[in-house]
């Protein structure tokens, strides 16, 4: 059976985690995961070729972002957010945010 490895949170770095949440789809992961978790990969996907996938997600679990574990043939994922909490509080709060922010469309000039 698959293990796989999660940084301890003093191990976790502010650029790892920057670069993580750079790439719009892992962005889109996390957020999504954010409304529910934790989930199958199947469901976060998005039609992208299963290699893609893994690349993502590794670089979301070796950021600290993400811990997946594997239930039978399904690898679950979900956000360490106590443990981003207690390393860099408030930092996801505040991208999310922010990205949250970015997507909506600009208000019509009244």
């Amino acid at each position: 059976m698959k293990q796989y490895d999660h940084p301890a949170p003093e191990e976790f770095q502010l650029a790892g985690i920057l670069h993580a949440l750079a790439d719009p789809f892992r962005l889109s992961v996390v957020q999504k995961l954010m409304q529910h978790q934790p989930q199958a990969c199947a469901p976060l996907q998005d039609g992208r070729p299963k290699s893609s996938i893994s690349h993502h997600f590794a670089v979301l679990r070796k950021s600290g972002l993400l811990r997946t574990e594997v239930v039978g043939v399904t690898h679950m994922n979900s956000l360490r957010l106590q443990d981003m909490e207690a390393r860099f509080p408030g930092l996801l709060a505040a991208i999310l945010a922010a990205a949250e922010q970015e997507e909506m469309p600009d208000p019509q000039p009244a």
